[in-house]
């Protein structure tokens, strides 16, 4: 086995990916087809998949989120709803994820008249029927965006669905201009219901964002965070000098921070892959997650995922282990469940590949640099 398919088979926990960001482009066509949606820039597979990549890769945010058009644009309907929900469900299973958490904004389906509550039901029903089928746990998660005006509602939404599967409220969209302080309410009432809330923030703006998003709104969680690094003092050298009072109190109190490589160059997050903060913030321990944020955007997957993080940041097969499991403890399913989720699913998994590695190494004419040259113990 070489190193991406020793990462396939490990089972992996995604906490922050985007329905609408994860079609399979042939399903984009089909269902332009069924609905009569006529903006599709091509109706080849193949050349779609190329023109989402190359719209999202122009390293702006802004840019990157024009390809939702045509996504939301043809997911208009109650079985376009449950079929991606569906497909994406088995597209986990064919990628080794064990615990999946997908995320949309109910209200970018009701141009066709679908109330908000029919979107849910919808996607509730297609991420059920695929766990039956494969096995892989899911919790949904209802964006609200940050500029428009019922951020509130959706949070009322998500309270409503929490013993259907809806596990927690996030809001998301375009941060400059519209900060997480103005959706409040909207938070004030997750608070109140005792329920889970996390939000995009640091990706295209300051380390204000996350602040606000922390101590205004009561974040669990922290989308990107990349501008988290603002907060951090470093040396000539890249070593850590000092942390200020933000990066400090994320550090201390754990708060997990969704961390989506590929996307971050995307969107201009990060100029360069080796200049993501992900390298600092796992080598001084923060509690970071690695996810796909939008598949076909980015052309990724949690196994291309990881493995650019093996790349470019040194992560070892231990290191993996350890950030799959953080991240199933930063699940916002119940406490029991992550942890049948860690002792059932996520250490089994990783000891028998683990024992597998091992017996490859004591094959004659084998060694470990030959059978995963990148991925070490």
């Amino acid at each position: 086995m070489n190193t991406e398919e020793v990462i396939r088979l490990l089972p992996k926990v995604l906490l922050h990916d985007h329905l609408d960001g994860g079609l399979r482009p042939q399903t984009v066509i089909e269902l332009a087809d069924e609905s009569n949606y006529k903006n599709l820039p091509t109706n080849n597979p193949d050349e779609l998949a190329k023109w989402f990549h190359q719209g999202a890769n122009k390293g702006n945010l802004v840019e990157f989120l024009k390809g939702f058009e045509h996504t939301c644009g043809v997911m208009q309907s109650k079985s376009s709803l449950e079929r991606v929900a569906y497909e994406m469900m088995e597209d986990m299973k064919n990628d080794g994820v064990c615990f999946v958490e997908t995320r949309f904004a109910p209200v970018f389906h009701t141009l066709d008249g679908l109330y908000l509550e029919d979107t849910v039901v919808a996607v509730l029903t297609g991420l059920e029927k695929r766990k039956k089928d494969f096995g892989v746990g899911y919790g949904l998660i209802l964006c609200g965006m940050r500029n428009m005006k019922n951020a509130l509602e959706i949070a009322e939404l998500a309270v409503n669905f929490r013993k259907k599967g809806v596990v927690g409220f996030d809001l998301a969209g375009e941060e400059g201009g519209f900060p997480p302080k103005k959706h409040v309410d909207a938070f004030h009432f997750i608070q109140r219901e005792n329920f889970n809330i996390t939000i995009h923030a640091g990706e295209a703006f300051g380390k204000e964002s996350i602040w606000q998003a922390i101590q205004w709104c009561g974040a669990h969680r922290i989308g990107h965070a990349t501008h988290l690094l603002e907060d951090i003092i470093l040396d000539e050298d890249g070593s850590v000098v000092e942390f200020g009072d933000l990066a400090q109190f994320i550090l201390d109190k754990r708060i997990p921070l969704e961390i989506c490589l590929l996307s971050n160059l995307h969107t201009g997050a990060v100029d360069k892959l080796e200049n993501h903060p992900f390298g600092i913030l796992f080598r001084e321990k923060f509690r970071v997650t690695i996810n796909t944020d939008d598949r076909l955007m980015s052309d990724t997957s949690m196994t291309k995922e990881i493995l650019t993080a093996v790349k470019y940041f040194n992560l070892r097969f231990n290191d993996i282990e350890k950030i799959t499991i953080n991240a199933m403890k930063s699940s916002f399913i119940h406490h029991n469940e992550r942890l049948d989720y860690i002792y059932r699913v996520i250490k089994p998994g990783f000891q028998k590949v683990r024992e597998e590695l091992s017996s490859q190494k004591r094959k004659p004419g084998k060694n470990e640099e030959e059978t995963f040259p990148e991925l070490q113990f």
